[in-house]
């Protein structure tokens, strides 16, 4: 592929932000800080000022934290995540009890939920299950037909042919890659990431999409309403709005108190003319393309389709986008493709995940890999912070002999997540789990790759966030031909790291051992 010319005159929006503590004091989000801190504050000492002025109120307490165990227990939650409230409950008995009922009570995202179940809802039935597709592979081995079913029950996503699929081992890649594509748009432009920062790599995109926006292009842009608190001023969406795009915050912070901001929206979805669409873990900031470095060499994947496929990821973002419209018209923004596609390259199965219905569907997607392995299975993942079934099922896919690794980072962007993962070392090592860390830097990647034949690119980490509390999306490979590109990147990866033995991990830093150790008996909860 060829480069492209870099320009530094790049699209700015927002005025140059104050650097180190003046940009703290003066920021949206010391104010909000101490907002919510002076609420519960408030919120606390209520509790302990109604117990003082009532000495009785402590038994009502105590049977409080006696039933909420017993709920605990009789509960679905992860067994990890009951002990985490456990533990915390017996130390704070009246403030651990209060945090449970508001957490169960979902306060504040009752209506988000109300609102994603109406627009699944209205989706339903847009996307269809090619039959031949399913004829063709219902009686192999792999169990894709098993897994497919899950996931058109999950979420209505369908397995699909004739789409073709592009791996880019490196952000880089992928970057200059968006840019020819987005070049190409005619009718609309969606894109959905974590993670916005102006700089270069958004200020390109950002040149581009608001000629397109002039040019009559439907422009649209989600992006998390973390970013408002770090990278991104409270008004951005109006600034993109004034050039003509359609923009949002997901689940923006205010200085309320509640439970809606534990569910982030980690999606990276980019959706050009419903006919190609990008996803990986590649966000929209210069250290995903190595322009900036923070944690020494940041290594990231992602994958671009072209054909039938984009079809999932167009309805995942617009499901997004429309909350709250109550007639979002889906259809004119699914072309029909099959006459343009590209001939069978496999098939892909592109898919969401969310933390507002009952389906674990990031971790079943994994697990399934696990289980059904028969030569390997290879990991990337930025984090490792697992629950019993997750750990369990890497143990017993090593156990019962596949070649198990995980490439981990070598230098952390977090240290409390760092020390979290090395408490798992040992425990999968010792099963015969082999695990690797990047040397040269940060490994943001989230690929698993087995046995020649299956592969998962997407935004999907190895940790309680992801799995649990986080709208996600990803990319299911199966006999695609860039599969062994996926497999041959990992092998290159791994050339660069560092092997965890036994004696690495009885060397490892005392303070970073009780960190891990500390930070593990509430992993659930962070």
């Amino acid at each position: 592929m060829e480069n492209i010319q870099e320009n530094e005159n790049v699209v700015r929006l927002a005025k140059p932000q104050r650097k180190g503590i003046l940009r703290l004091i003066f920021s949206r989000f010391l104010l909000i800080f101490l907002l919510l801190a002076l609420e519960v504050g408030l919120i606390i000492y209520g509790f302990y000022y109604l117990d003082d002025k009532f000495p009785n109120l402590v038994y009502i307490w105590r049977l409080f934290s006696v039933l909420m165990i017993i709920y605990l227990f009789n509960c679905p939650m992860d067994s990890s995540a009951k002990l985490s409230w456990m533990l915390l409950i017996s130390f704070l008995p009246i403030a651990g009890t209060g945090i449970l009922l508001f957490t169960q009570s979902n306060l504040g995202q009752r209506t988000t939920c109300k609102l994603i179940d109406q627009q699944i809802k209205k989706s339903r039935g847009l996307l269809v299950q090619p039959e031949n597709v399913i004829k063709e592979i219902e009686h192999d081995w792999s169990g894709v037909d098993d897994l497919c079913t899950y996931l058109n029950r999950s979420g209505h996503f369908p397995l699909y042919d004739r789409t073709s699929v592009t791996y880019f081992p490196i952000g880089e890649d992928k970057f200059r890659a968006m840019l020819e594509e987005l070049e190409k748009a005619e009718k609309f432009i969606f894109m959905e990431y974590f993670i916005v920062e102006e700089g270069y790599m958004w200020g390109r995109i950002l040149d581009i999409l608001i000629r397109k926006a002039q040019a009559g292009v439907d422009v649209r842009v989600l992006y998390d309403g973390m970013c408002e608190m770090s990278t991104l001023p409270a008004d951005y969406w109006k600034l993109l709005e004034a050039k003509g795009i359609k923009a949002r915050p997901v689940s923006p912070i205010t200085p309320f108190v509640s439970s809606h901001y534990n569910y982030r929206d980690h999606r990276k979805i980019c959706v050009i003319d419903g006919k190609v669409a990008f996803n990986g873990g590649v966000n929209l900031a210069d250290e995903y393309i190595n322009r900036i470095v923070r944690f020494g060499h940041w290594k990231d994947t992602a994958v671009m389709l072209k054909g039938e496929a984009v079809k999932s990821f167009t309805v995942l973002f617009l499901q997004m986008f429309c909350l709250g419209n109550d007639r979002p018209d889906y259809k004119s923004f699914l072309p029909e493709t099959a006459d343009t596609a590209p001939e069978s390259d496999g098939y892909v199965m592109p898919y969401g995940d969310s933390p507002l219905d009952e389906y674990k569907v990031g971790e079943q997607v994994y697990m399934d890999f696990l289980n059904r392995a028969n030569d390997y299975v290879h990991i990337m993942t930025p984090y490792l912070i697992l629950d019993d079934e997750l750990r369990t099922a890497l143990c017993f896919a090593a156990q019962r002999g596949v070649d198990v690794k995980l490439i981990l980072p070598g230098i952390p962007d977090k240290s409390i997540p760092y020390a979290l993962a090395k408490t798992y070392y040992r425990v999968l090592t010792k099963a015969g789990v082999k695990i690797y860390e990047y040397t040269p830097g940060f490994v943001h990647a989230k690929v698993f790759v087995s046995d020649d034949s299956k592969a998962v690119v997407g935004t999907i980490n190895l940790d309680y966030r992801s799995l649990y509390h986080h709208f996600e999306c990803a990319t299911y490979l199966y006999k695609t031909s860039c599969i062994p590109s996926i497999e041959e990147d990992f092998q290159q990866t791994l050339a660069k790291c560092r092997e965890v033995t036994e004696d690495t991990i009885k060397k490892q830093k005392f303070s970073t051992v009780l960190l891990g150790s500390l930070a593990r008996l509430v992993a659930p909860l962070l």
